[in-house]
């Protein structure tokens, strides 16, 4: 029963997953600290970023230093977004942030085999290009240090749930975090394919 349990929550999410795939950031006018908080959950690209490194995180690094590739990422993602602030430009921005969704449903498919520096230097990359998404869309004129400050929050609590789903994987049997990994990866490559 609770296989059977299991297997329709995963064709759900598998459903909204590939309905939702496609989505791409609305554009400019995000103001605040709300927006902020909330943007992270809006996105399906960035829930699923933010929840492959908590997972990852539990994979790959001892349990002391778990918090090493979230704090790695919000670090990042503040720069991405002072990036997008002092008015650089990121070509492909938005096929980026995609493709760092491919790149990191891939690293959780082989994260042994890949290693712990390679995908540590992958969720840099990956976080500097959704911080700048999220900076891009700051409003003029409104405080980018409230709007970073909930962006910052709101994906310090997704790392949360993926630390969780990273702990809850281990005591599952191997092929569910395997596809778990290829649904995120095939997610990314659906909106990828819509970005471009």
């Amino acid at each position: 029963m609770k296989k059977i349990n299991f297997l329709r929550s995963l064709a759900a999410v598998t459903l909204m997953t590939t309905v939702a795939a496609a989505q791409a950031h609305t554009g400019h006018g995000a103001e605040g600290f709300f927006a902020g908080i909330v943007h992270p959950f809006l996105g399906l690209d960035h829930l699923l970023a933010m929840v492959a490194v908590g997972i990852w995180s539990v994979v790959m690094l001892p349990k002391a230093h778990r918090l090493a590739g979230p704090a790695l990422f919000i670090a990042m993602l503040l720069v991405g977004a002072l990036v997008a602030l002092a008015g650089f430009v990121l070509p492909q921005a938005e096929p980026g942030v995609a493709a760092s969704v491919v790149a990191l449903g891939t690293l959780l498919l082989l994260a042994r085999r890949i290693g712990l520096t390679t995908g540590l230097a992958l969720i840099s990359v990956a976080a500097l290009l959704h911080g700048y998404a999220h900076g891009a869309e700051l409003a003029a004129g409104q405080s980018f240090a409230s709007y970073a400050a909930g962006f910052m929050l709101g994906s310090a609590a997704l790392h949360g749930v993926g630390l969780a789903a990273g702990n809850a994987l281990q005591h599952l049997p191997t092929w569910v975090g395997r596809t778990a990994a290829l649904l995120m990866g095939t997610s990314g490559l659906v909106m990828l394919a819509a970005r471009l």
